[in-house]
């Protein structure tokens, strides 16, 4: 225990017009959990893939378990011991726990796939780490949490001794986070090297030993984790002190903009009513499955509507789907930024160019380049996009970078109702900040803000207004000053109970 595994010294490593890694180091122990921190775009994950095989080194010296690597390919990382859960899982939905935790070592008898062994290893990798889960069952039938836990009993399949954990608890409930964590301390107690990269900075308390910080693609500190302050670590990784995490801005409520009445839209979204004025934000808070995303799809036509009314300025306003609303003036950036709200295989400036096409052609249909050069310019000067030009695949971004382009892009309309869905989901502390100064703008210009967020604090510190859901329904709705974390989440924990179901 406590012997040095893995030794990353003077990495390097470039891409067309911009350098990721200079100079990088990085050490780790068996039997710790090291917290790999830095901005979005520090490099966290070029050089975690880079130990993962994924990416080619291009100086620099990689030293595994004692013995020195030249640069890896996927499958001899792992035949080494290295294994990487990714913050997107990668995992094949219509395959069983067993065939994805075999997915490409499949064990054979003769010519024929040995299923029941798969699956009584499967079994016991599981029954190890205490997880419930049957090795038989669909792994598209299973929450995201449990799919977490497959990888990682995947990873210990494949006989790994050193974790990368890539944000592993974005998308879990707080009950699922503990139980992540404690297979975590189960793993470093076996003597396992775990590098955990995540932008939740209050959950390092609960399983870190050491922190590693990166900044612009440099390192730049490591310290075991007792001896750091929150602020410290903070300093490190953004070059300068944060003044305030929430920043908030007061100005007079204005005229109501937008009116939701009795909205019905599937047993997640249950005659669901609000206003939403000039002036101010609303927050929506709730567990997850509340019902919150469901609602802000079926405002922007997404989903379709069982029954409702939806008033704009007044003005009744008919959302069949997202065009209809777009063109009202109704904008979402959505939870899932890669999936609904990026083409990740386009570049940025046809990413914030493509909603905007009715702005952007002449009479013939033909594009402006000088109005698009200048909507793209506008968009990364704004919202302070790191990038080494508009021409640039949006995949390549990292994520804090990716989610300012989706703002970026329903900010170059005159939007009325701009709706923000888990907006700050792993994104790190400095780009949060930028994402808060943004609505405050939005606020200050007289345009509605309604923004979901399953962070209690951040609706606290931003929202001025919290509409509370729970269960497709509105269960209360508080003044962010004048309320209380409990408040909220009683509201939040407000079922309808059987009995009075039954008696309606």
């Amino acid at each position: 225990m406590n012997e040095t595994i893995v030794s990353m010294k003077g990495i390097c490593k470039s891409f067309p017009g911009v350098k990721a890694l200079d100079n990088v180091q990085l050490e780790l122990r068996s039997g710790e959990v090291l917290a790999l921190l830095g901005e979005n775009g520090a490099g966290k994950s070029t050089l975690m893939k880079i130990l993962s095989g994924v990416y080619t080194r291009d100086s620099g010296t990689m030293e595994i378990f004692g013995q020195e690597y030249g640069d890896l390919t996927p499958k001899q990382a792992q035949e080494i011991g290295v294994a990487i859960i990714h913050q997107e899982l990668n995992m094949c939905r219509h395959l069983s726990v067993a065939e994805n935790m075999f997915l490409g070592r499949e064990e054979c008898r003769g010519i024929l796939l040995s299923n029941r062994k798969m699956e009584q290893e499967a079994q016991r990798v599981l029954d190890e780490l205490k997880i419930d889960i049957d090795p038989r069952q669909v792994v598209g039938d299973l929450p995201v949490s449990k799919q977490q836990m497959v990888e990682i009993a995947k990873a210990l399949s494949t006989k790994a001794r050193i974790l990368i954990m890539d944000e592993p608890t974005s998308a879990l409930t707080s009950k699922e986070i503990d139980e992540l964590f404690r297979i975590i301390r189960q793993l470093k107690a076996n003597g396992y090297g775990i590098i955990y990269i995540s932008h939740r900075l209050e959950e390092l308390q609960h399983i870190v030993d050491r922190v590693s910080i990166m900044r612009d693609g440099q390192y730049i500190t490591s310290m075991n984790f007792q001896d750091a302050t929150m602020d410290e670590i903070i300093a490190h990784m953004v070059g300068r002190e944060i003044k305030e995490k929430f920043p908030r801005v007061t100005c007079p409520k204005g005229k109501k903009i937008f009116e939701v009445k009795n909205l019905n839209a599937g047993r997640m979204v249950r005659d669901v009513s609000f206003d939403l004025y000039e002036g101010e934000i609303v927050g929506f808070a709730g567990l997850m499955g509340a019902g919150r995303t469901e609602t802000t799809r079926a405002i922007f036509g997404v989903d379709p509507k069982e029954s409702g009314e939806l008033i704009l300025d007044g003005q009744p306003v008919s959302i069949q789907k997202p065009q209809d609303a777009i063109r009202a003036g109704i904008v979402l950036a959505p939870e899932d930024r890669k999936k609904d709200g990026l083409c990740t295989k386009l570049s940025i400036r046809h990413n914030i160019a493509l909603p905007n096409l009715d702005l952007l052609c002449g009479p013939l249909g033909v594009v402006n380049r000088q109005k698009e050069d200048a909507m793209c310019q506008q968009a990364v000067e704004n919202l302070k996009i790191k990038t080494p030009g508009v021409d640039i695949d949006a995949g390549n971004l990292s994520g804090g970078n990716q989610q300012k382009v989706v703002v970026g892009k329903w900010l170059a309309r005159n939007s009325r109702v701009v709706i923000f869905d888990e907006p700050t989901r792993g994104i790190d502390v400095a780009a949060k900040v930028e994402i808060y100064n943004l609505m405050n703008q939005l606020k200050e210009q007289g345009i509605a803000v309604m923004f979901v967020s399953s962070e209690m604090p951040e609706v606290m510190g931003i929202a001025d207004r919290i509409i509370v859901m729970c269960d497709g329904r509105i269960t209360g709705e508080v003044m962010a000053r004048e309320t209380t974390q409990n408040e909220i989440l009683t509201l939040a924990t407000k079922f309808e109970t059987k009995v009075a179901g039954a008696a309606q």
